[in-house]
Formats: structure tokens, C-alpha cells, sequence
């Protein structure tokens, strides 16, 4: 792979020769040096607020620059609003913030809109992208993925201003917690999100590496900024990371029980509200008839059963099958005298077995023989005759105690079955488990009833991580050259030498977490930081986001990133609310982006912020925001994703089945956060706005601009609906077109038009008019057919539509200035 270049030059060579007379010192690259607090530069001016301006305005001084005037108050405001809850604010807070003169005005609008509950949705939408989040599995196939549970998670906890390490420690092993409450177990749904490939014939092994492999990156990438992904094949070449260091983090993550299945075991289970009644009369039982040092055990291990009921055992885990198959890894299927063997179970303490089966055919039998085919039958399942045709159902069947670890084989039996090709039983999976206990006790048969109740009950599932126990450990190993089938040298978990130690921490996921959130870490806090910097001002201190590596860029303002970090570490205490708070509280936020000549030629990109953010807005805040000015944005929050309208056949080129129905109602008019997301065919208007498609971690959206995206705006049948609405607000705001068209501009952009803009919308609305005067079939087509026959003044609607819709693609309107 060596690059084959031209030779040094002799000024190469003689700076190198210098280098090396003078000692040859390497500095450590910045990035992996722990920060000290910096000294915050004197303030000359007086008019820094925080030490955020200090640091900013001392490098403009540096530069011969000054920093810009403020910018007016309509523009700070919707700058701010759309910053912070991801849509503007409304013609009344801007009205309330011009003339409110208090010296405290504009932190009020701060604290009112980091309260508000829209803020945890647009927080979400950036969290998203790292998370890769999808309604769907990835891959070919890209089946439904029930999953929205932890998109509300994210919403919550931005919303509740959960400190960072503690989001960080639930999301990458909520399920090592002590006594992890259901938040905290859909909140590792986060290492969930990678792709499951249900395709019939792929190797589950391989694709539940392939997870593996992405989420060792995914976390190199989220909270150490670091291209870790580099590492999987061979040593870094430019940091000093090595192919080892890769595989020790994976040793952290190769113990879940996640195994790329169909079902997405281990999952958590949601019961309908009639069936916690049972969960609480099962509880209510063990309390009473169970003694007091048994039921505190009993009840998380009865919870657990119903709620997560792992570690269940799948088919892929069965070998020497005869007359026997695995379909598409979903179940194993056993005709008459068919058997497969299941190596190594530890059945000490094991006195119960949970199958999850299914029957055609009646009248069959399944047997569990210890280690040779005709071994001693430790459990029996029957079926009558008549019991055919069953669908898949939870079954607890009574296993006989036996101690250590066997060979076990599962046997199907049914001298009934006319067709050679007909399977006695399908076995989903099964599970080995200790009894519930009291059998002595009153109540025990109706007891054990509504455990299998449960165990039956009709549930949502939200696919989470769970840990292997002992008997189920995984070895993990150097892949050579990157290939999972090259296995090399066995190595634990550990992260590398070169960074704060992790001696003092478990050896596990949690222990991982703790020590990225660690006071000694202070890379996660510099890679946070940036991240929010960069929602907020366009661009990260660091703009690579995802690489804070040599090859990544070098920080604008080294001093206040690091500043940042520590206070964000220490002051803050990770709280994202405080940071953002710190951050548009200063002056250097507050400035106004219009740019000089001076500016241009000395920093056309504001590297030096020498002016406020001027930069496109995101694809959710389009959309967003033109449902909220023309009074159609839902304010509806959480549940399942939704539907908005899109292009008919768009979902034609996938084959799993799934159609796009379009959501009724205010469900079709909510935030884009709650929009159905599908790996394989994203939402189209969206993703012509540079949302990311969620296959992998996104760090970084990289803005475009196309003409794509004008005939979105222009065309889209959401924004068609946008217009539509807002010309309704127009048309009631009088009768004369200039008062409408003013009433229109106003409440897009809070301001006036110019003189020639309101000349150019008002020859479009004329023209428009005495268009669809003359053509009835063309106003009733635009408008349908219902609204055209209802409005008073159907003309006039459809040529205010058209007014809205120019409005709504002003360059002023999609960008944040």
C-alpha cells in the first residue's frame, strides 16, 4: 500500500537534518495531552460576557480584526430559537422580545426556550445521526425495526438535561447497572441500531461481527473523535493506535447476546396495561407465600424472566442435524425421528424449560435427551391429535435435575405425519431456568398459570443489550488483516496505553463507559464540546468532528476548547443545558453575520468569528419550520414513527413487504424527528437536505447545495401544504394583496420585505390571480377540488399559495443568520 511519491527535495532533507541537530523531539499530538485550565485572556473592551468572548476577541486582536456589532433583535431571536428547539419562534415572542428592554431580556429567551419541551426533539435529531437510528434492520431485506422507544429515550434525556456521562454510561451498558430501571435497559438500544441481516443464508456469525465491528467505531468515533475503523485492519498509520488496541476495545462488546437473528433476541418486553395486572398479582403472590430472604431474588429474577427472558438459545446454536433443518435461522424445524444436538449446556440448578414452539401437524412429541441420542429423556413435550395448526406459544415444561454440563438432544417424534417433508414441531428457541419456586405453597398451579400467561402475552419488543452470563463468554481475538475468519491472538478487554488508565475499572461495558466519562478523560469532554460548538456556530473549533486525530484538522481556538472542555467536565458537571446556555450567552454568539470586504479577503469561512453563524439550516429544520409559519407543525410528542406524505412508488425498489402509508390526521404534519426512517430508502426530502442515511455513525453533515433542493421546497407536496397554510394566515390578515403579502413575509421571516421584493411578489400574486380566474380546472386541480368549491375566494388562496411558496424558498428563510 506504500503511496510511491517523488523524492524529498534538498529543502526537505536539510529541514529534517536541522530537526534531528536539534534533538529530534515528537511532541505528543494535542488531542492525547490532558488540557489544563488555560489563563482566559484580559478583557481591554469591557463587553465580554463570558471567558468565551475573551478567548475569541484576543485572537481577532491578534489578527487585526474586531468582533461584529450585535445582531438586531428579530434576527437573534429566531437565530436562537431555531438553534436551540430546532423552529422559530412565533411573531408574538418576537414582538415580546423587541420591546422588552430589560437589561436580562435575552436570557430570559434563553432560559424560556431550554425549558421548553421542543428542545429534547431537536437535540435528538443530531444525537440520531451518531447513533445511526433507523425504523429499520439494514441490509437488503431492511425489515421493520420496532425501536422508537429509544428515539423517545434521547428526547427525554436532552429534554430532562441528564448529565452526559450518565446518557453515555445508560446507553453503552444501562444493563450493568444495579437494578437497571426500563429506561435505562431501551437506552442500550443505542448499540442496537447497527444493521441485522435477515436475508435466508447468510451466516449470522458474520453479521453479528459486522455489528461488532461497527460499534467498536461507532464509540471510537462518538466520544473520543478518533477513526478507529482504521485500526481493524492493520496498525494506525498516523496515530498511535495499534491493530491490537482495536480488538481489546471489541472484547468489550463480543459478550452480548445479540446474535444478528430475526427476532432480535434479547429484547425488552412491553405488556399491555391488563397484563401488568397479572405481573402485580404474581408479585402480590411471592411476597405473600414466598420467606422474606427468597422474594427480593425472586421478584427481579421473575421480572426479568417476563420482561427479558434471556439467555434464550437459538437454532443456529444446534449441530448434527438430521431429518432435521434450520429456516432461514428463524427456527428448526424436525420431521419424524429427526433430531440436532446442542453442545455443552450447564443444567446445574436448571429445573425448567421454556420452549417457544410451534406445530402443523397434531399429535407429535419432542423429547430432550442427555448426551447420546439415546440418552435418558430429561424433558418431554406432547401435543394432542387434535392440537394442530398452533402458532408459536411460550410452553414451561419440567426438566429433570441433573448436574453440570451435558450434550443435550432434542428429538421430534410423530409416526402420524403422512408427508416425509412435514416437521412434527418448529423451535423457535428455548431456555433453560430455575422453577418458580413455592410448589408447597397455596396458589402455586394459578401462580405458575399466569407466569405462562405472561410468558404468552401479546407485546411490543424493543430490541437491547444484555450480557452473556458465564456459561455463554465469548473469546475474543486479533483479526488478521482485518478478517474475522483469521482469528490471531486472544486478548482482553482494554483500551490503549497511551491514553488515562483503565486499570481501576471492570473490565466490561460499563467499565468502558465510566472510564470515557472519567475526570481523566478529558478527550470525550473535547469532543462534546465541539460537537454542540459546531450545531450552534456552523463549524467545530476542531471542524473534523470525527477525527481529532493528526490527520484531522487543528482546533481554531485550541485554549477555549480546552477550556470548554474541563468547565464543561468539572463547572458543568456534563450538564448539555449549562453548555448550551454558556454558549449563546456570549457576545461572539450574539453577533450579527453580515460580512465587510475585510472579512471576506481575511476569513471568508469565519474560522475567526469575527461575525455571527450565516449556514444553511438542517433538512429537519426546513421542513420543520415551514410547517410551523404556516400553522400546520403538530405539537404531538413520542410514540410510534410517522408517515408524511412522499412520492408515490419511492418504496417500490425494496421487497420485504412493508408499504408507505401515510399518516392521517396532525400525524402527517409532526416534527421530522418523528419521521419513518429506512436505511435503504431514506426520506427523499429530507435526505436531498444532507440528512444522513444512518447505515453507519455520522458525525458530520456535509452541507450541499443543489438545485435538487429548490425543486423540493417548490414541489414537495409537505411544502405544497406549507404554502397552502400560510396563505390561509395571509388571506385572513385583509383584503388588499400588498397588506397580505406584508402579513406573509412577516411571519416567515419577521421583517418587512424591500421595496423590490415586495414589487416582485406582488406581480406574482396578480399574475397568479388572473391566471386561475381564467382556468377554473387548473385552480380546482391546484388547490383540490374540495378547498377550491369551499373558500370564498379561491383565486386569491391560489395565487397567495404560490406568494407563500416563493416565500418559503428565499435563501433568507432556509439559512440561520
Amino acid at each position: 500500500m506504500p503511496y510511491h511519491a517523488e523524492p524529498l527535495s534538498p529543502d526537505e532533507i536539510d529541514k529534517l537534518k536541522k530537526w534531528v541537530a536539534e534533538g529530534a523531539e515528537w511532541a505528543d499530538h494535542w488531542a492525547y495531552i490532558p488540557p489544563k485550565y488555560p489563563t482566559v485572556p484580559a478583557d481591554e473592551s469591557g463587553k465580554a460576557v463570558n471567558p468565551i468572548d475573551n478567548f475569541v476577541w484576543a485572537r481577532l486582536q491578534k489578527e487585526g480584526l474586531k468582533p461584529s456589532l450585535s445582531a438586531d433583535k428579530a434576527t437573534l431571536l429566531r437565530r436562537l430559537s431555531l438553534d436551540l428547539i430546532g423552529i422559530p419562534p412565533t411573531e408574538r415572542e418576537v414582538q415580546d422580545f423587541i420591546q422588552d428592554n430589560s437589561p436580562g431580556a435575552y436570557e430570559k429567551q434563553v432560559d424560556r426556550l431550554l425549558a421548553s419541551p421542543y428542545f429534547g426533539e431537536r437535540w435528538a435529531a443530531m444525537w440520531l445521526d451518531l447513533a445511526r437510528y433507523s425504523d429499520t434492520k439494514g441490509y437488503e431485506k431492511d425489515d421493520y425495526r420496532n425501536v422508537w422507544r429509544y428515539r423517545d429515550f434521547v428526547i427525554k434525556s436532552f429534554n430532562q438535561d441528564k448529565p452526559f456521562n450518565q446518557f453515555t454510561i445508560e446507553q453503552l451498558a444501562g444493563d450493568l447497572l444495579p437494578k437497571p430501571t426500563e429506561e435505562q435497559l431501551i437506552a442500550t438500544a443505542y448499540h442496537r441500531n447497527t444493521a441485522n441481516n435477515d436475508e435466508g443464508g447468510t451466516d449470522d456469525e458474520e453479521f453479528r461481527t459486522a455489528a461488532l465491528l461497527d460499534r467498536v467505531s461507532n464509540t471510537w468515533e462518538v466520544w473520543q473523535g478518533t477513526t478507529m475503523s482504521c485500526v481493524q485492519c492493520h496498525s494506525h498509520p498516523y496515530d498511535p493506535f495499534r491493530h491490537e488496541d482495536f480488538y481489546q476495545s471489541m472484547a468489550f462488546f463480543n459478550n452480548t447476546r445479540d446474535e444478528d437473528i430475526p427476532n432480535e433476541s434479547p429484547t425488552l418486553v412491553h405488556l399491555k396495561p391488563e397484563d401488568e395486572l397479572l405481573v402485580g398479582q404474581l408479585k402480590d403472590w411471592i411476597i405473600k407465600e414466598l420467606p422474606a430472604a427468597q422474594r427480593t431474588t425472586e421478584l427481579t429474577r421473575i421480572q426479568n424472566l417476563v420482561r427479558i427472558g434471556e439467555p434464550k438459545i437459538h437454532p443456529h446454536a444446534f449441530d448434527k442435524l438430521t431429518n432435521a433443518a434450520l429456516a432461514d435461522g428463524k427456527y428448526l424445524g424436525g420431521g419424524h425421528n429427526g433430531y440436532a444436538r446442542l453442545k455443552g449446556v450447564n443444567l446445574t440448578g436448571k429445573t425448567d424449560l421454556i420452549l417457544s414452539i410451534a406445530n402443523r401437524k397434531g399429535g407429535g412429541t419432542l423429547q430432550i435427551r442427555q448426551d447420546r441420542l439415546d440418552g435418558e429423556i430429561l424433558a418431554e413435550y406432547k401435543t394432542a391429535p387434535e392440537q394442530e395448526g398452533r402458532g408459536y406459544r411460550r410452553e414451561i415444561i419440567s426438566l429433570k435435575p441433573t448436574t453440570g454440563k451435558h450434550d443435550l438432544f432434542v428429538v421430534f417424534l410423530n409416526p402420524a405425519l403422512a408427508n416425509p417433508q412435514d416437521y412434527v414441531y418448529q423451535l423457535e428457541w428455548l431456555l433453560f431456568t430455575e422453577p418458580l419456586p413455592g410448589a408447597d405453597k397455596p396458589g402455586y398451579a394459578e401462580a405458575k398459570s399466569k407466569l405462562q400467561a405472561l410468558l404468552n402475552a401479546e407485546a411490543e419488543k424493543t430490541p437491547i443489550i444484555q450480557e452473556n452470563p458465564q456459561d455463554f463468554r465469548r473469546h475474543t481475538y486479533v483479526f488478521e488483516r482485518g478478517d474475522w475468519k483469521l482469528k490471531g491472538k486472544e486478548v482482553q478487554p482494554g483500551t490503549p496505553k497511551f491514553l488515562n488508565p483503565f486499570a481501576k475499572y471492570p473490565a466490561n461495558r460499563l467499565g468502558l463507559a465510566q472510564w470515557l466519562v472519567s475526570p481523566d478523560n478529558a478527550l470525550t469532554a473535547r469532543v462534546t464540546v465541539n460537537r454542540f460548538w459546531e450545531q450552534l456556530f456552523g463549524y467545530g473549533l476542531v471542524e473534523s468532528l470525527e477525527d481529532f486525530g493528526s490527520q484531522g484538522t487543528k482546533p481554531s481556538h485550541p485554549e477555549l476548547l480546552d477550556w470548554l472542555a474541563l468547565n464543561f467536565q468539572h463547572e458543568q458537571g456534563w450538564q448539555v443545558k449549562k453548555l448550551l446556555k454558556l454558549l449563546v450567552l456570549s457576545n461572539t454568539y450574539r453577533q450579527s453575520s453580515k460580512t465587510t470586504p475585510e472579512l471576506i479577503q481575511k476569513d471568508p469561512a469565519n474560522r475567526l468569528l469575527a461575525r455571527g453563524p450565516r449556514v444553511r439550516l438542517t433538512a429537519e429544520q426546513i421542513r420543520d419550520q415551514a410547517l410551523a409559519v404556516s400553522g400546520l407543525l403538530s405539537s404531538k410528542m413520542y410514540g410510534r414513527s410517522v408517515m408524511p406524505p412522499q412520492p408515490e412508488g419511492v418504496w417500490q425498489v425494496v421487497y420485504s413487504g412493508l408499504k408507505w402509508q401515510t399518516s392521517p390526521g396532525e400525524d402527517a404534519y409532526r416534527r421530522a424527528v418523528y419521521t419513518f426512517w429506512r436505511r435503504s430508502v431514506p426520506y427523499p426530502s429530507l435526505q436531498t437536505f444532507d440528512a444522513a442515511g444512518r447505515e453507519i455513525c455520522v458525525s458530520r453533515r456535509i452541507r450541499t447545495n443543489t438545485p435538487l433542493q429548490a425543486l423540493v421546497t417548490l414541489n414537495d407536496t409537505v411544502y405544497m401544504l406549507a404554502a397552502q397554510g400560510l396563505a390561509r394566515k395571509m388571506q385572513a390578515a385583509g383584503s388588499a394583496s400588498e397588506t397580505q403579502i406584508k402579513n406573509g413575509y412577516a411571519a416567515a421571516l419577521f421583517k418587512t420585505p424591500t421595496a423590490p421584493k415586495l414589487k416582485a411578489l406582488t406581480k406574482l400574486h396578480q399574475q397568479a390571480e388572473t391566471y386561475y380566474n381564467q382556468h377554473p380546472k387548473e385552480l380546482s386541480a391546484f388547490l383540490g377540488k374540495e378547498t377550491a368549491t369551499q373558500n370564498s375566494a379561491p383565486s386569491q388562496l391560489a395565487a397567495l399559495t404560490l406568494v407563500a411558496n416563493a416565500i418559503l424558498n428565499l435563501d433568507e428563510f432556509v439559512m440561520k443568520e
